[in-house]
């Protein structure tokens, strides 16, 4: 089966829904990914800067929903991502307004609230440390809730790009991921995508090598879900 289509019988079109255009391959609204199943598996792909790796058919194999919190370069590359799985994405700071791309999206995708966004109010790196600070039981500083704040209540995961560099933490009762760049490869760093698993218990993220690399990337991480009323 077409691994776009996995995701299709899950879906009901809501308000201002495209595939009711006849463009079933196009972004989905938030009325349409709310009525997807509960158990359900997403790529994470970033920072494409208009380059579509051919290796990512095989990683993305069997995902039902891709999420690109961008820097996407151009229409070409989520029309590759379409042909794997209908695709989310945000406009990125390399990104044209004409590209039509949200800043920001707030999505409900398995029941689950999922923030995307290309670059956070806070830096990668303080949000590394914050994850820290947390794990150690130790106190987070001001900005750090005010970082939470930025967010809509109920929020649990933050999906975001930007920095290249792949980063997996848990902090604040959220899963903060950025999936690195997909896009061909600078300096140093790795070319990373990655999968997000969503149960009904759990979240599970992964980061996911492009390439072979020597170097260690950030080990899968997993949080509960929040609670339902």
């Amino acid at each position: 089966m077409p691994l776009g289509q996995s995701l299709l019988p899950h879906l009901t079109p809501g308000f201002g829904c495209n595939r009711e255009a006849g463009n079933s391959g196009d972004r989905f609204c938030e009325g349409c990914v709310a009525g997807a199943r509960h158990a359900m598996t997403i790529g994470l792909v970033s920072d494409t800067h208009g380059y579509f790796d051919p290796k990512l058919r095989g990683i993305l194999a069997g995902v039902e929903l891709i999420l690109h919190p961008g820097d996407v370069g151009g229409d070409a590359v989520l029309h590759e991502l379409r042909t794997i799985a209908p695709v989310h994405a945000v406009r990125g700071n390399v990104d044209s307004a004409d590209s039509n791309l949200p800043l920001s999206l707030q999505l409900t995708v398995g029941r689950a609230a999922i923030h995307v966004v290309h670059i956070l109010p806070a830096s990668q790196s303080h949000v590394e440390g914050w994850a820290k600070c947390e794990r150690e039981s130790q106190p987070v500083p001001r900005a750090a809730q005010r970082l939470l704040h930025t967010f809509e209540p109920g929020t649990e995961v933050v999906l975001f790009g930007h920095s290249h560099r792949p980063c997996l933490a848990s902090w604040g009762g959220m899963l903060w991921i950025n999936p690195g760049s997909a896009g061909r490869k600078r300096f140093s760093l790795p070319r990373t995508c990655g999968v997000l698993d969503i149960s009904n218990e759990r979240f599970h993220a992964r980061i996911v090598p492009i390439d072979d690399y020597a170097v260690q990337l950030p080990a899968p991480a997993s949080i509960p879900r929040k609670p339902r009323g």
